[in-house]
């Protein structure tokens, strides 16, 4: 069973620029197609972004041309590169798999989730 650990988080004022990762142990990334979720206070987790095994990407609207997600299969980790931050941001990131929809990559009722990395966006 693959585990995933997501660290990067913390406090950066708006328009500032945050990295992510989640490290992957059990199993090898490559294999799954994989997505960063966030879960904002109040709100339910959403899909921001998605990789498929075939290095497919897909992004939420909301972070369309300012996140990038990527993989490296040496480190067996997911990245997402946050740039131009804003503060609806702010949330709780989480990894872990999604899912592929015709050609579309979408969420996936995991199971199990990882402690996430807190993301807080304000001056």
């Amino acid at each position: 069973q693959v585990q995933f650990v997501e660290s990067g988080g913390g406090l950066v004022q708006p328009g500032g620029s945050l990295r992510l990762s989640c490290a992957a142990s059990g199993r090898p990334v490559s294999i799954y197609t994989m997505g960063w979720y966030r879960q904002a206070p109040g709100k339910q987790r959403e899909l921001v972004a998605g990789i498929s095994d075939s290095g497919e990407t897909n992004y939420a609207d909301s972070v369309k041309g300012r996140f990038t997600i990527s993989r490296d299969y040496a480190r067996n980790t997911v990245y997402l590169q946050m740039n131009s931050l804003k503060p609806e941001d702010t949330a709780v990131y989480y990894c872990n798999r999604a899912r592929i929809r015709g050609v579309e990559i979408i969420p996936r009722d995991n199971a199990s989730w990882g402690q996430g990395t807190r993301v807080t966006v304000s001056s």
